[in-house]
């Protein structure tokens, strides 16, 4: 079989994917039933084989609906034994559509609607400072800080500073010396903008364990796992699934210095580090509420549908309109984020789409959703009735990829206007 040359951190991709591919046919519709012409369709599932013929994602899936209805859901490539370094001889598994991904920090956009169900349940109140429900937090300047500016990447304290030799991804197992850290942690960017990448998370998360005495595991499975009916969809994974996890792979040229430094200064440990972590037994058994939510691409397409409808999902009211109209509404300018050093836009939890050109495509400034490392998105978009979900396995920063990624997103933005 004809095979495009092995590049360094890159996987050997056959011309012809279809033996890679694996399609949910019995929830698939014809397009046309959602809206979408077949042509459409056709040019928005080529920019995601061109995407995956990059070499840098060995597995990746995709859940677009249109109007509630799921045009595709479907996969390309390995669970596990198909990386950039793995032998060509190596056992190998297919991802199919339903088999769990880690979304590591579109796990933020769940967690911050479970704040804000919260909220809308009377328990706290988002424009009130976190110290009055975690006392402890108020030390070093932070006593102002309001729920919502945590949300919205606003409360300055967007890492935790450690000496090297404590940059470990183990101490996020150490949920009481996190909070910890956090809480001595001085505000640093004052209500800037500078994106909490693991810090903000766990604050939000300690907040609603204190003030339900539950757990976010318990919380989340009771609001929003089992009523909308999801296998996965919960911080960790489960034993039993985990034989079937994809696997995440370092690709794509090296991440160094100075883009290694920003990464370190977010992650707490190096890229390569941060990654291998990702696949050990110990992270699956975490509760990173920032950062380990495993789900399918559809249920993750599920989650934004359900806010995409007004908070409700198969007839059944999950959260209120306004609730989620809040969560969703812009929060500030566009501004340069100070810890990703780009022009973002973002709600009270949520990435939003931006004119001309934004993380979800062109003229895309009515979309909302998260960003996963590294190109992993899950999104709305009313403007164009919606609801998407890619999830991949490569860990690129750089590359050729990123040119894909922007056409893909462009295609699915420009075919379902």
């Amino acid at each position: 079989m004809p095979v495009f040359r092995r590049q360094q951190h890159s996987i050997v991709v056959p011309h012809d994917l279809r033996a890679l591919t694996t399609i949910d046919r019995a929830h698939e519709v014809f397009p046309p039933r959602a809206g979408l012409a077949r042509e459409d369709a056709r040019e928005i599932w080529h920019a995601v084989q061109a995407l995956y013929r990059s070499g840098a994602h060995p597995a990746m899936s995709l859940c677009l609906r249109r109007r509630g209805q799921i045009v595709f859901n479907r996969s390309i490539g390995h669970v596990f034994g198909g990386g950039p370094r793995d032998q060509r001889d190596a056992h190998r598994m297919l991802l199919t559509p339903g088999m769990p991904v880690c979304l590591f920090s579109a796990s933020k956009a769940v967690t911050a609607i479970l704040i804000h169900k919260l909220a809308e349940d009377g328990e706290i109140d988002l424009d009130v400072p976190v110290s009055r429900y975690l006392p402890e937090f108020g030390q070093a300047g932070k006593h102002g800080i309001k729920v919502a500016d945590v949300l919205s990447h606003r409360g300055g304290f967007p890492s935790i500073a450690l000496p090297k030799a404590e940059r470990k991804v183990e101490l996020l197992n150490d949920w009481d010396r996190v909070i910890e850290l956090i809480c001595r942690a001085p505000q640093t960017h004052g209500r800037q903008l500078a994106y909490h990448a693991i810090t903000g998370g766990f604050i939000l998360a300690e907040l609603l364990q204190r003030v339900t005495g539950q757990s976010l595991r318990e919380y989340l499975d009771r609001h929003i796992r089992q009523p909308l009916g999801m296998k996965h969809f919960t911080y960790g994974l489960p034993a039993q699934y985990r034989d079937q996890a994809a696997v995440n792979y370092v690709a794509g040229p090296p991440v160094r210095f100075p883009l290694s430094k920003v990464v370190e200064r977010a992650l707490l440990a190096p890229f390569d580090e941060v990654v291998e972590a990702s696949n050990s037994q110990t992270f699956m058994d975490a509760v990173i509420p920032a950062g380990n939510i495993y789900s399918t691409a559809e249920e993750l397409s599920r989650f934004f549908q359900m806010l995409l409808d007004g908070g409700v999902w198969n007839g059944q009211r999950i959260l209120k309109a306004e609730t989620v109209a809040r969560a969703v509404a812009p929060r500030g300018r566009m501004s340069v984020d100070r810890m990703l050093m780009i022009p973002m836009r973002y709600s009270e939890g949520m990435m939003l789409g931006a004119n001309p050109f934004g993380l979800y495509g062109p003229d895309t400034a009515q979309a909302y959703g998260h960003l996963g490392f590294i190109n992993i998105l899950g999104w709305a978009d009313p403007q164009r009735e919606i609801s998407a979900a890619l999830l991949t396995t490569g860990k690129a920063i750089l590359g050729k990829h990123l040119v894909l990624l922007g056409k893909l997103l462009s295609a699915i933005a420009r075919r379902c206007e």
